[in-house]
């Protein structure tokens, strides 16, 4: 599965063009797209997604479509709002243009997951390993966009080419994105000719692959836990219903619902002081009530008379 996550967007573009350079990416064989809103700082008071969740065209078949906001930062100072802006995308790079905000993207602002230069200008400062080595240990891509090099002028691609050899020679090849950013179907490549391309720059073919689609992929997936889950661990399914409130007892004649010690009556009285039968008992007596038994114990032996000598004998005494 090939990834593209920056096929550019904006309000004023035309429907047609983009639906062109979507299908012809998906017929090149890219399952996932982004579309990519670029704005500037300061981020504006009203944060909104501009992007429409569906187009006005019927997209291709088995294809991902994302959106994604690209933020251009000179001073990190002023984006004190980064959270409530990447809660509205999907996908969320910054731009930086001074030395300031580039490392600042690369070593402490923690709410972006690409870092997207603008690679047909000159920057003012050297390409270190260490900040680079730093943002790829924190999870966070650098995005290499051919169509800078393919559709702009002979200064732009003498710069661009000059960048991406320097984002090389830093990176030693690990955490890079490979993106198109073509603005129409003449700019989109194909994937073996991205690959050639990348090649012709000093990057290997595993590295290439790996950023077309192995890279890419884990930055799409750890922005939808970010969204959906908590701290990447637990995933946020369902919130749960609210309890439903306990009923309160009402007051009856014989005192319950009252606080304080609840008389007994009677018969819980009767019924408490006879002790309980066992299984075997009740048993006994279910079955005697059913079938009684004939009584079956000797009569009561006959008593002896009195005889005249005893009545005679109590007489004289």
């Amino acid at each position: 599965m090939l990834y593209d996550l920056n096929v550019p967007w904006s309000p004023s573009q035309d429907s047609a063009q983009l639906q062109r350079t979507i299908s012809f990416l998906s017929e090149a064989g890219y399952s996932a797209l982004a579309l990519n809103h670029t704005i500037k700082s300061p981020l504006p008071p009203q944060i909104t997604n501009p992007i429409p969740t569906t187009l006005p065209f019927t997209l291709p078949p088995k294809t991902t479509l994302l959106r994604r906001c690209t933020l251009t930062i000179s001073d990190p100072s002023l984006n004190h709002r980064l959270p409530n802006l990447a809660s509205a995308y999907d996908i969320l790079a910054l731009r930086p243009t001074s030395e300031k905000a580039f490392l600042s993207a690369c070593q402490s602002l923690t709410e972006h997951s690409i870092i997207s230069l603008d690679m047909t200008q000159r920057f003012p400062f050297h390409f270190k390993p260490k900040p680079f080595m730093t943002a790829v240990n924190r999870g966070i891509r650098f995005e290499i966009c051919y169509a800078q090099a393919t559709m702009g002028d002979a200064g732009s691609r003498r710069n661009f080419i000059s960048n991406c050899l320097g984002i090389l020679r830093a990176t030693s090849g690990r955490g890079l994105i490979v993106s198109s950013e073509a603005t129409s179907v003449l700019g989109v490549r194909a994937p073996a000719d991205v690959l050639n391309l990348l090649s012709v720059w000093g990057l290997g073919k595993d590295r290439g692959l790996e950023a077309l689609d192995v890279n890419p992929r884990g930055v799409v997936m750890n922005e939808g836990l970010k969204r959906s889950g908590f701290r990447g661990v637990v995933d946020i399914i369902d919130g749960g219903d609210k309890p439903t409130p306990k009923e309160k007892n009402t007051p009856t004649s014989n005192g319950a619902g009252k606080k304080g010690k609840r008389k007994a009556t009677s018969g819980s009285q009767q019924l408490s002081s006879e002790a309980p039968l066992s299984k075997r008992a009740a048993k006994k007596a279910r079955l005697a009530a059913v079938n009684p038994e004939p009584d079956t114990s000797p009569p009561p032996p006959a008593t002896e008379l009195d005889t005249p000598s005893e009545i005679k004998t109590t007489t004289n005494g």
